[in-house]
């Protein structure tokens, strides 16, 4: 398939750009002009204007202290003194200098089921524990295949593939809007106006024809859509009296974050803004119960179901936790309360992973569901190896550049299904990188098992970030949203590869 980009020739030019967003994060946008005065309006009544000249000092925009500065130059970090690395959070270096830049798996402990004997390793594996074991090559170079610019209205915020349909992909915007896109034929896409806020997750339901997904919306709404016809119904409401735009008190407003749908139990779980989680069948019309899982007024950034085995449910939350819940229990009957006094729910919570900030996702791998990984806006990405260690520390922490300051989607690694060792991870790269005199922010191929880089994905006509990433389930294809705009990337042909090598210095080879 040729490589070549279309365009939405039907996007609304007057809807902000999250490159305008980018260029203000980092200090790079042009001063907005003032408006003009209408010519009927009445002369203005003179004032007395005093100017003041200043002495030319720098104010840091990190720190607030004036004779210097800090933040991106082109694709350059200048560090502010009066802060640690912005990378690693260590002091004693810069975030040029940084070791992580050049080796992200320095320190890791290295994973008991990686081993240096290769192929090897996998077929004796193969033969031991009895399950097909696909030996996969890692890809070291990603090429855009095609990509649909400025489908949304607004910056993309969620991905979902169809679970039997390999050329589509569903996404959601800040807006509310969901679009279905269609990566082979790119042209056709679609784009709903499904909910009135920011659409957080979107996950596919069962049904017969595979068309059924269900989003959930800043909005506080938790909505069932067909993709095919874009008619929609509400599952859950949490503001009844009505959503008003631009509104956001904690007290009155409730909101919904992370979302999981478990396929062999055929139960919904969304978690809002106030730490609860709704269980939810969709047969029904109330929701299954309430659970009160993480700390009051903080969000619930995610939610996953454990991929074999029923019973167990992941969430994380903006109360810096992440945790493991036994879904046996959501319904068992209540228990007397301390010292006798009323009666309460009892606790279904099996484990408590803290992190020392803001944890944006929390995954079970996706093959077995035996490991865990975590994304912390500390720069640092967590793996436990088992289950029964996750009351632990993790076996693995990853430094990569995911802490941001505003105006975009919160990054969150992926698991890449297709890997049967439950390795290989996929996340977008926020701080820079000078590739060529053009600064890009590539999407980063890692290993979970050593913290290695294994490709960087990246495009000199993609110069934003990309903050949300899904892998293929059943090919070598990955999908970002960067701005409005998605990107399919695809592995490059041996020939391209080579045509690499080729041009590499002989020092490098």
């Amino acid at each position: 398939m040729p490589r070549y980009v279309v365009n939405n020739p039907e996007q609304d030019s007057d809807e902000s750009s999250e490159e305008e967003e980018e260029q203000e994060q980092n200090g790079q946008a042009e001063p907005e002009a003032e408006e003009e005065e209408p010519a009927q309006a009445h002369p203005a009544k003179r004032q007395t204007i005093s100017l003041q000249l200043g002495k030319g000092q720098l104010v840091c925009h990190v720190c607030g202290k004036s004779g210097h500065n800090a933040g991106f130059v082109g694709a350059a970090y200048i560090d502010c003194p009066n802060k640690p690395c912005y990378l690693c959070k260590k002091t004693g270096h810069t975030t040029m200098t940084c070791p992580y830049r050049v080796a992200p798996e320095l320190g890791c402990n290295q994973s008991t089921s990686v081993s240096s004997d290769g192929i090897l390793a996998t077929l004796r594996n193969r033969e031991q524990d009895g399950r097909h074991r696909e030996v996969r090559r890692s890809h070291t170079k990603w090429l855009v295949e095609t990509a649909v610019l400025r489908l949304h209205s607004r910056r993309c915020t969620c991905l979902e593939f169809h679970p039997t349909r390999d050329n589509i992909v569903v996404s959601g915007d800040k807006k509310g809007q969901v679009a279905v896109w269609d990566f082979h034929k790119v042209t056709e896409r679609s784009v709903y106006n499904t909910n009135k806020a920011l659409t957080n997750y979107i996950r596919f339901l069962p049904s017969s024809d595979g068309a059924a997904c269900c989003s959930s919306a800043t909005d506080g709404t938790l909505k069932e859509l067909d993709i095919e016809t874009g008619s929609h119904k509400e599952l859950l409401n949490c503001n009844p009296g009505g959503w008003i735009e631009g509104v956001s008190n904690e007290k009155t407003w409730n909101m919904l974050y992370g979302m999981g749908v478990s396929w062999r139990r055929g139960m919904i779980a969304c978690g809002d803004s106030q730490g609860r989680v709704f269980f939810l069948d969709r047969r029904q019309a109330d929701p299954i119960c309430v659970h009160q899982l993480h700390k009051k007024g903080n969000k619930v950034t995610s939610a996953d179901f454990h991929p074999v085995d029923r019973d167990l449910l992941l969430t994380a939350s903006n109360d810096w936790q992440a945790k493991l819940s036994d879904m046996r229990m959501l319904c068992a009957p209540l228990m007397p309360g301390h010292k006798g006094k009323g009666q309460i729910q009892p606790p279904i919570e099996l484990f408590s992973m803290s992190h020392p900030k803001v944890v944006n996702s929390a995954w079970f791998s996706p093959v077995t569901g035996q490991k865990i990984m975590t994304t912390c806006i500390d720069n640092r990405i967590r793996i436990w190896d088992t289950l029964f260690n996750a009351d632990q520390p993790a076996d693995r922490e990853i430094v990569h550049s995911h802490d941001f300051n505003r105006y975009l989607t919160p990054f969150r690694a992926e698991w890449d299904p297709k890997d049967s060792d439950e390795r290989e991870i996929i996340i977008g790269r926020y701080i820079s990188e000078d590739f060529g005199g053009v600064a890009l922010h590539p999407v980063d191929v890692m290993d979970g098992g050593t913290g290695r880089l294994v490709a960087e994905m990246k495009d000199p006509n993609l110069q934003t970030i990309c903050p949300v990433n899904k892998p293929h389930p059943r090919q070598d294809i990955i999908i970002s949203g960067s701005s409005s705009s998605l990107y399919a990337w695809s592995p490059a042909s041996p020939d391209e590869e080579m045509e690499d090598l080729q041009t590499l210095p002989n020092e490098a080879l």
